[in-house]
């Protein structure tokens, strides 16, 4: 797997094969779209995660690198977010048919996903251009490639430990502000995505320095999913239920829209519950601790 920064190999090589061969594959996913163009968007999307990811890991480096390549693939990734939010909605009402408690809120819960169903294949119907933005992002991928293979990250083990330590601390004081805002009596759903982008972040740092210590990182790095994962239910479920209260000619004034509301502020409180155990646990360690850690395994590591 070449998502990964080995620490007895250059950084430049190393950045520059994880990030060509993530934005590679979004491009090919595009073009080729095996399952589909919708399935092929979510692919490249998340492709385009791991490379925004990897920029800041180095971006106390190139900073101006950083936000430039940040800005040019946040923005082609939200062009092609429409249909995709719209599917994770339906995603996540079958986790609402899972989790019911009678046969009664099942099949409600059945039909209001027949309902999104239907929503989202409107919504893609009337995306007509969805063509010419997955050709747009093609080319914008390749341009991305280009720019990260004609960027300079040098620098010799010790300034890449520092680096490494540099950035960890940073995510780590970041999540840990997060996390305190969700602790708060009216966590707004804004503290709750920041803190599923810092967890993706972790997440992914610890795959791409998972040489260092391979048992460990690996350990970290599925807990880290793990409470990405459940926060993303919150949130798309936050998103379901601000789509009940917004166009609720959806469900033609039937008992159902009310069932899901139910399901949805019950399922949500359980996500929250477990999300923030999670990330007691993810984020147990002092962003500082953690970060002095990670530079001195990649100093023995590189030896």
């Amino acid at each position: 797997m070449s998502y990964r920064i080995r620490p007895d190999r250059a950084l430049d090589g190393e950045v520059h094969k994880a990030a060509a061969h993530q934005l590679g594959k979004a491009m090919a996913v595009l073009t080729d779209r095996p399952q589909g163009l919708h399935e092929a968007v979510h692919a490249a999307r998340k492709s385009i995660k791991r490379v925004r990811a990897l920029y800041r890991l180095i971006a106390p480096i190139a900073r101006e690198f950083q936000q430039q390549e940040n800005a040019r693939l946040r923005d082609v990734a939200r062009t092609l977010s429409s249909v995709r939010d719209a599917t994770a909605l339906i995603e996540v009402s079958h986790y609402l048919q899972q989790t019911a408690t009678s046969d009664d809120e099942q099949q409600a819960l059945a039909r209001v996903t027949a309902v999104l169903t239907s929503r989202r294949d409107r919504l893609s119907e009337a995306e007509t251009d969805l063509e010419d933005k997955a050709r747009a992002a093609i080319a914008i991928c390749g341009e991305a490639i280009g720019a990260v293979k004609g960027t300079s990250f040098g620098g010799g083990r010790r300034d890449t430990a520092r680096l490494f330590q540099k950035s960890w601390r940073k995510n780590g004081c970041k999540a840990m502000e997060a996390l305190s805002e969700c602790l708060g009596e009216m966590p707004h759903a804004e503290s709750f995505h920041d803190l599923r982008k810092r967890s993706q972040d972790y997440w992914m740092h610890h795959m791409l320095l998972r040489d260092i210590w391979p048992a460990a990182m690996h350990a970290k790095q599925l807990e880290a999913k793990a409470l990405v994962d459940v926060l993303g239910r919150y949130l798309d479920l936050a998103i379901l239920s601000d789509v009940a209260d917004r166009e609720p000619q959806l469900f033609n004034d039937s008992d159902d829209r009310a069932r899901l509301l139910e399901a949805i502020i019950s399922r949500q409180q359980i996500a929250r519950e477990e999300a923030l155990n999670r990330a007691h646990w993810v984020f147990a360690d002092k962003p500082e601790r953690e970060a002095r850690t990670v530079k001195r395994l990649w100093l023995d590591a590189a030896d």
